[in-house]
């Protein structure tokens, strides 16, 4: 069974789309962009797009120098995005955006989990959180950074984001 192209990336993207994204995203067309296209679309194998990859679909807006789509059993099973960087944003279903960068950005459709590699950041209302490797699983929400000798950073702000009080006004004359 021939299995078109845009379905097989479709597949390969819905999960990391529900991982992040705003839940209506799903119901809207994936447009995919690319300078090229070779491999196999059916049985065990590989399709390459090259030449400059940008995937929408609703809010979601993926870019990568290429992508690798893993087929096993006219399924795909995996998905590979690099560049300098491959870029993810998209919005979450409260209004606010999540925005991911990585060389690398490996779904494992099978497993359900995304590994962001090489100097990745993952911006949210929630925060940052920045290093070389980070993997997260879809399923269970857990994630994973750090422990390879790299250094994690986390930066959280603050829940009260009024500005603190500006000092008191010097009197005039230039005397206290």
């Amino acid at each position: 069974m021939k299995i078109p192209f845009a379905a097989v990336l479709a597949l390969s993207l819905l999960v990391p789309a529900v991982a992040f994204a705003k839940s209506t995203d799903r119901n809207e067309a994936m447009n995919i962009d690319s300078g090229a296209q070779s491999g196999t679309l059916t049985g065990d194998g590989k399709t390459v797009l090259s030449g400059g990859v940008i995937i929408t679909q609703g809010t979601l807006d993926l870019r990568s120098s290429e992508a690798e789509i893993y087929l096993k059993g006219g399924e795909a099973v995996r998905a590979v995005f690099t560049g300098k960087q491959a870029k993810m944003k998209q919005q979450l279903d409260d209004g606010s955006w999540m925005d991911a960068v990585a060389d690398r950005i490996d779904y494992d459709i099978t497993t359900e989990i995304i590994t962001l590699t090489g100097n990745y950041k993952v911006t949210s209302a929630r925060g940052t959180n920045a290093g070389q490797r980070m993997v997260y699983n879809t399923r269970s929400g857990e994630m994973n950074s750090g422990g390879d000798g790299s250094r994690v950073r986390t930066v959280i702000p603050p829940k009260n984001k009024t500005p603190a009080a500006a000092p008191a006004a010097a009197p005039a004359g230039g005397k206290k």
